[in-house]
């Protein structure tokens, strides 16, 4: 009988590939430091880089709790590492609900686990949520960090209010690219070597 409970060997995966996420995100979020552009471009580089290690880590996916462990320990290292928390239920209720979704499919099937990986990567977006609701706050933090008040208006001309929807959805289509090259370097690569 199918074990349900996650156990031990569940948690070390879950934090094995939450660093692994986490160390995509704080590479390419470097970018940001060149040009606020980049930053923008976070929907589309992290969930394409991101699919690789998300794709492996599906294929080591078995019980409900995992994703969401996964979302919660995402949406605290946000928070720690400045991001601060008004991002974090976006984060959580996007880890649930992909789990759900992973879940519907028994985690083998792999229509189901393209669409899960497309939620799971609206986290990414929880980079923007400071940006958008504390803008005024935010603008002045960025100038007092360092930055010119040129990059600060730049970057709230592509993450705003207005743009918000257009990257989330921008988002959701380059998770579910990510996920086929993700599934494409796994079957190459890690199914030979016996790792997947």
């Amino acid at each position: 009988m199918e074990k349900k409970k996650l156990g031990a060997k569940d948690f070390i995966t879950v934090g094995i590939f939450t660093a692994l996420l986490f160390v995509i995100e704080f590479a390419f979020g470097m970018l940001g430091y060149i040009h606020p552009l980049l930053v923008a471009g976070y929907v589309v580089i992290i969930p394409l880089v991101g699919g690789i290690p998300m794709m492996l880590f599906y294929t080591k996916v078995e019980k409900f709790g995992m994703i969401t462990i996964m979302s919660v320990l995402m949406a605290i290292i946000m928070f720690v590492t400045g991001m601060g928390y008004l991002g974090a239920p976006l984060i959580i209720v996007a880890g649930a609900i992909s789990d759900l979704i992973a879940k519907s499919g028994g985690y083998k099937d792999f229509k189901k686990i393209v669409i899960s990986n497309a939620v799971f990567g609206l986290w990414i977006c929880a980079n923007y949520f400071p940006v958008v609701i504390t803008a005024a706050s935010y603008k002045k933090s960025l100038i007092d960090g360092g930055f010119s008040a040129e990059y600060a208006d730049t970057l709230f001309k592509f993450i705003n209010y207005k743009t918000i929807a257009i990257l989330v959805v921008i988002c959701f289509i380059f998770g579910i690219i990510g996920a086929f090259i993700g599934k494409a370097v796994v079957k190459k690569h890690f199914e030979k070597a016996g790792i997947a």
